[in-house]
């Protein structure tokens, strides 16, 4: 699978265990930084690499890390057809993809241990949308909610 990460200094030691993870399950990775956490970033910024490379179609998901992965959540939503979700324990992982049809993992590095980050990694990349008709028509509500203004 494609997947583009990315990381806020915050984030950024989190972030090198979810690639050697991820790359080691034979992953092809887009590495969007930050590679310096000595140097303060923002997240916004990350947010907006990650969230174009699923955009375009360079990436099938995408992940975020950052303090709490808030910000990056909030940021990562403001792009049409992100759905990005904050995960700090394994059902919402795999839930979030199976019914929400989630394309962006959110993961707070100072709030969720490596071990745990990477049990969440390995399920949201596992699952799939489930495809019901439920699903798919609250799917289909959010998106039209893009084009309110």
């Amino acid at each position: 699978m494609r997947i583009a990460v990315g990381a806020d200094h915050a984030g950024h030691p989190l972030n090198e265990r979810v690639i050697e993870e991820l790359r080691h399950a034979g992953h092809e990775i887009t590495d969007f930084g930050t590679h310096d956490s000595s140097i303060p970033d923002d997240y916004p910024d990350y947010a907006k690499k990650v969230g174009e490379a699923v955009q375009s179609g360079a990436a099938e998901i995408g992940i975020l890390v950052c303090g709490s992965g808030v910000g990056a959540a909030v940021a990562a939503n403001k792009l049409r057809g992100i759905r990005a979700a904050l995960c700090g324990d394994t059902y919402s992982a795999h839930q979030s993809r199976e019914h929400d049809d989630c394309n962006v993992l959110c993961l707070g590095a100072r709030v969720v241990g490596p071990e745990l980050a990477l049990d969440i990694v390995r399920l949201f990349v596992a699952a799939r949308f489930t495809g019901e008709e439920r699903h798919v028509r609250r799917v289909a509500k959010i998106a039209a909610m893009e084009d309110l203004k």
